[in-house]
């Protein structure tokens, strides 16, 4: 299955530019996820946007952005508005410099995405800056417009393509000092080697199982049991001919559970 890209446009270095595509390098849609019932029905709770004054619900045509300069005193933007302050960063990642690949802080890493050529044109291209970002081991620092905010991204050559990491805001990392400056306690010489020797112990090569999530897997064992329980609805004529027209086909998200459910007694019996 093809890939559905988050965001398509340009990379540009100088006077080289090819057309890339841009997706997500992680995802949510694996989590289970509830929807809001009313308990005594059994119906989804739809919500949806009320006046403050009026209390009388809003229309999607009129929901607008409104920037406060007082007490309930607004300047109201549309989406027009917004499309006017456009910049070339919307479609254009142009790397403006680079830095030791080392030297950039993790804690101002913010999401990564997958940056790869979108056009067979391109690949030379994309394949040289990504080759000599590798030889010199930096990365490459630009801007990008990410939910109508120029953010500043890191682009980090990886296997065959490249990984963009949009950068949290200088104001949003707190500086470690304000939190570090009384922790004056300095440790005992005898006691690293011991703490040096469990540390060796307990060394291992990176694995993703090593943030696995347990509560997600007890969530769909309890769903499985609740399922279990529940008693069967009676299905109309057409449904039960489209029940039995299907009957044959294997049921993902049942084999899924069962995986799941293995996974976890055998960890347990482990």
């Amino acid at each position: 299955m093809a890939p559905k890209y988050y965001w398509k446009g340009y990379l540009k270095l100088s006077l080289v530019t090819c057309p890339v595509a841009m997706t997500p390098a992680t995802s949510e849609s694996e989590k289970v996820r509830f929807h809001t019932l009313n308990k005594d029905t059994g119906h989804r709770v739809v919500s949806q946007y009320v006046d403050s004054v009026t209390g009388k619900p809003v229309k999607e045509g009129n929901e607008a952005k409104g920037y406060a300069r007082g007490e309930n005193d607004y300047i109201i933007l549309t989406d027009d508005d917004l499309d006017t302050v456009a910049l070339d960063t919307v479609k254009t990642i142009d790397i403006e410099k680079f830095v030791p690949a080392e030297s950039i802080e993790w804690i101002y890493l913010e999401k990564p995405h997958y940056l790869m050529p979108d056009d067979a044109v391109g690949n030379e291209a994309f394949a040289v800056i990504r080759d000599a970002m590798k030889s010199d081991k930096v990365v490459g620092i630009s801007k990008l417009v990410m939910g109508r905010r120029e953010r500043a991204v890191v682009l980090e050559p990886r296997d065959e393509g490249i990984v963009l990491w949009s950068l949290r805001f200088g104001d949003e990392v707190r500086p470690e000092e304000a939190y570090f400056e009384d922790i004056d306690e300095k440790a005992d010489p005898d006691l690293v080697p011991l703490v040096q020797q469990l540390i060796k112990q307990k060394t291992a090569r990176w694995s993703p199982d090593m943030v696995s999530d347990p509560i997600q897997d007890a969530l769909l064992k309890l769903i499985e049991e609740k399922r279990k329980l529940l008693k069967p609805k009676k299905a109309a004529k057409g449904q039960k001919e489209q029940a039995a027209r299907a009957s044959n086909v294997v049921n993902i998200m049942d084999a899924l559970r069962k995986s799941l459910e293995a996974d976890l007694k055998n960890r347990k019996a482990g």
